[in-house]
């Protein structure tokens, strides 16, 4: 029976992109979950992403449940916080650690009063999450108490701790691992850089290499268990001018080349899974 069902685990793992050897085992079928994914409270722009994020076999894939307590780490707008706060509503708790509203740059003013008003638009939805502040570069990292939460997550934001320096990388990464309870998580997704290009010290093309974002996490304590390549896309050779933005959603060069950009799609992205021991 054990053979079977790990016989089925791994034509599961073909389908998604998962691998076996370095992955927990499964779960069942979360119906919750797929119903927030579904939910009228997503944004249609957001939803129009979910082909190239994945938010069903991406949040399963880092062992999400409905009575966790669960970080963000810079939501940024809310894409992933429309499926988690009604997710977690009930029975967990949804904290996001976002921009600092005191801030002295007006670009993360301006975030984090976006996110602010849109938890405020509706708390049918909202009025459990609890807002907190992050900022490694400012050394504000106390959004979650100690030894808290079961799972931290952060999408496409390291390469952004990078460009501030390896010393607020690391400050982001340790804040993660004193937040988790033992055993708990830590998800990332970030745009992959491929090993043979070389990566900037501030990360300048958002690219990250695969490698140096898992020896950035081991080396504040975290065991490195897993990755999927449901993320992925061998489309993007992550060779573009001005870097990760000239692709969708961003296209920053506007109508410039756009249809080749269009061609390839969002960025190809890893997708790994840390616990803490």
């Amino acid at each position: 029976m054990k053979q079977m069902i790990c016989r089925a685990m791994a034509a599961a793992a073909a389908v998604v992109g998962l691998s076996v050897l370095a992955s927990p085992a499964f779960s069942a079928e979360d119906a919750a979950l797929r119903a927030a994914i579904a939910g009228a409270q997503r944004s249609p722009a957001f939803v129009a992403r979910d082909g190239w994020r994945h938010p069903y076999e991406t949040l399963t894939f880092f062992g999400l449940h409905a009575d966790q307590v669960v970080v963000e780490l810079s939501p940024g707008g809310g894409w992933y916080t429309e499926i988690l706060a009604p997710y977690l509503r009930e029975h967990g708790r949804l904290v996001l650690a976002g921009d600092d509203p005191a801030s002295s740059q007006a670009y993360y003013q301006r975030s984090a009063a976006r996110l602010t008003a849109k938890l405020a638009a509706t708390p049918a939805v909202y009025d459990r999450v609890q807002l907190t502040v992050f900022d490694p570069a400012a050394g504000k990292l106390s959004y979650a108490a100690a030894g808290s939460a079961d799972l931290v997550l952060t999408f496409r934001n390291v390469h952004n701790w990078v460009a501030q320096g390896e010393a607020v990388t690391q400050a982001a990464f340790k804040s993660a691992f004193e937040v988790l309870k033992p055993g708990g998580v830590l998800g990332v997704v970030e745009h992959r850089l491929p090993p043979n290009m070389p990566q900037g010290d501030k990360a300048e093309s958002g690219y990250l290499h695969q490698a140096y974002v898992i020896r950035m996490a081991e080396g504040v304590g975290f065991k490195w268990v897993g990755s999927s390549e449901i993320n992925a896309n061998p489309r993007d050779n992550a060779n573009h001018e001005g870097g990760v933005w000239a692709l969708p959603p961003i296209l920053a060069h506007k109508d410039a080349d756009r249809a080749s950009y269009e061609a390839i799609g969002e960025s190809d992205r890893m997708t790994l899974k840390f616990i803490k021991p």
